[in-house]
């Protein structure tokens, strides 16, 4: 049997010959392009897309013209193995699958220190192309440690967040956070909120403050479990200040990016506590703040990056125990054909977050098939 066959057509493992990604072109362009459908070796995996988000970091790199023409974004993913390399013994064509695209050495200076995403194994990214595509294959490392079976009680919509939500929780566990203490979530978007169930799912008793100048996020914020929320400014420190005696926030969990947004944070600290910064700022963006305001009074400023394996898998276990339930925060649902009407609808704040399913022509194909 030949290795490919028409698009129209379908081998054993239920793959076509070729398939449709979200290519970049180069600055903020992308387009749909048929590419061949990679065929998975030794130890990997051949995924058929189900659902994948579209992430800030992705939003980030088009718009800064950071990622390399011909390029495959996204990876917060959820797919359906359609076929399976040699020695693969841990999964089946038909199993859904929620997998990451970095995994870390495990061995190196950094992994040993806790610092597993600073690892340079860490870098390469195991997904091919990338999610926005038909067909992901998933390479033997990511197959092994990071890959995991989504069993039938959690939906697509669930599942796609375990990578970023592993993220949140990687800054959760960085931030020194006491199980009843106060946090402040600078931001109210996708990432923002999804901070808010996080601190919920780990410890039900932090009470969390959102700050956001829309006045339906800081809806949908009170409505998910917040404390309390604000707009920014004035408003943000008369609440942190209502809910904490004067003190200040135990941690401030920074979702936006930039000097501003971690000056804001390091005010509605308490003495001791602590400003995590999870977004990315502007490119080229010093911070500028009373170095002594730190120094005397024990603040700290925490940066964390990506997600390890142990938070993954803690990440995974909150979302089978139906302790963790992110699917509220998806609000557009829609094909990679799509892909710059969902882009143009997240910089314009008008969706929360957006999962891609398959393009319009491998939905077709699929249909005719079955």
């Amino acid at each position: 049997m030949p290795l490919h066959m028409s698009i129209a057509q379908s081998n054993e493992a239920g793959s076509p010959e070729t398939h449709r990604v979200v290519a970049c072109r180069g600055g903020e362009a992308t387009a749909l392009e048929e590419r061949p459908v990679p065929a998975p070796g030794r130890g990997e995996l051949l995924l058929r897309l189900r659902a994948v988000g579209l992430c800030g970091t992705d939003l980030f790199k088009l718009q800064n013209g950071t990622a390399a023409r011909g390029s495959v974004l996204g990876h917060e993913l959820v797919g359906e193995v359609a076929a399976i390399g040699d020695d693969v013994a841990d999964f089946r064509p038909g199993d859904r699958v929620a997998v990451p695209h970095h995994v870390p050495c495990g061995a190196c200076l950094y992994c040993r220190r806790g610092n597993e995403t600073m690892c340079e194994t860490f870098r390469e990214n195991l997904l091919e192309p990338g999610g926005f595509a038909d067909y992901i294959l998933v390479r033997n490392r990511a197959t092994v440690l990071a890959a995991r079976r989504v069993p039938d009680g959690v939906a697509d919509e669930a599942a796609v967040f375990m990578e970023p939500a592993a993220c949140v929780l990687r800054g959760v566990n960085r931030s020194g956070m006491p199980p009843d203490g106060t946090a402040v979530i600078l931001g109210g978007g996708s990432m923002g909120l999804l901070h808010l169930l996080v601190l919920r799912a780990v410890s039900p008793d932090i009470r969390a403050i959102v700050i956001d100048p829309l006045a339906e996020r800081r809806t949908l914020a009170e409505r998910l479990g917040a404390a309390a929320t604000a707009a920014p400014g004035e408003a943000a420190s008369d609440a942190v200040n209502a809910r904490t005696d004067g003190a200040g926030a135990d941690a401030v969990f920074d979702t936006v990016g930039g000097a501003a947004t971690l000056a804001a944070g390091l005010g509605l600290t308490r003495q001791g506590g602590t400003v995590v910064l999870f977004a990315h700022a502007p490119e080229g963006a010093k911070a500028d703040f009373d170095l002594n305001n730190v120094f005397k009074f024990e603040r700290r400023i925490v940066g964390t990056y990506s997600a390890a394996l142990e938070e993954q898998a803690d990440i995974f276990d909150l979302l089978v125990a139906g302790r963790f339930d992110p699917t509220p925060l998806v609000t557009h649902r829609m094909p990679l054909d799509d892909f710059q009407r969902g882009v143009d609808l997240a910089r314009s704040q008008q969706a929360l977050k957006v999962l891609y399913t398959r393009s319009e022509g491998a939905t077709r194909n699929a249909d005719d098939s079955a």
